[in-house]
């Protein structure tokens, strides 16, 4: 397996995704960041991205609701190497009708090498770091066709 390189300009093309039970928790922490976010490109899928945008009065580009395809979508813009960073508030107590999904997008955010927090704390260590402001060469495994 060769590696590649995935550069990441200085101004990061940032994904923020909410399982329903965890969609306070991440404007929250958004309205928090805002300062920081707005410096970057966002995106989230559906219902979460529609929420953020009115709270942060920011630009979020959105797609599907993650039941009819948004965290595939999310997925297919990692692979594409158009998204540099995710921040996936997921509830591991509740029960997913698209777990599938769930488990797909996290592994192919791993499979990219790409920054993932899954929770508050993660969230703060990952948009406090100085690399956020920088750019940034990521190492990516080649994968086999």
């Amino acid at each position: 397996m060769t590696l590649g390189a995935l550069a990441m300009r200085p101004r990061k093309r940032i994904a923020l995704i909410a399982h329903d039970h965890r969609k306070l928790d991440l404007v929250e922490w958004a309205r928090f960041n805002r300062e920081v976010l707005s410096g970057h490109e966002l995106c989230a899928t559906g219902t979460t991205g529609g929420i953020l945008a009115e709270e942060l009065t920011l630009d979020v580009h959105r797609f599907r609701s993650g039941p009819l395809g948004g965290d595939q979508q999310i997925g297919a813009k990692i692979a594409e190497g158009e998204i540099d960073l995710l921040i996936f508030f997921w509830d591991p107590l509740e029960p997913q009708p698209h777990d599938v999904d769930v488990k797909a997008l996290l592994r192919i955010a791993v499979v990219y090498n790409i920054p993932v927090a899954c929770n508050r704390s993660s969230a703060d260590f990952l948009i406090s770091s100085p690399l956020l402001q920088e750019e940034y060469q990521a190492s990516v495994a080649a994968v086999a066709d």
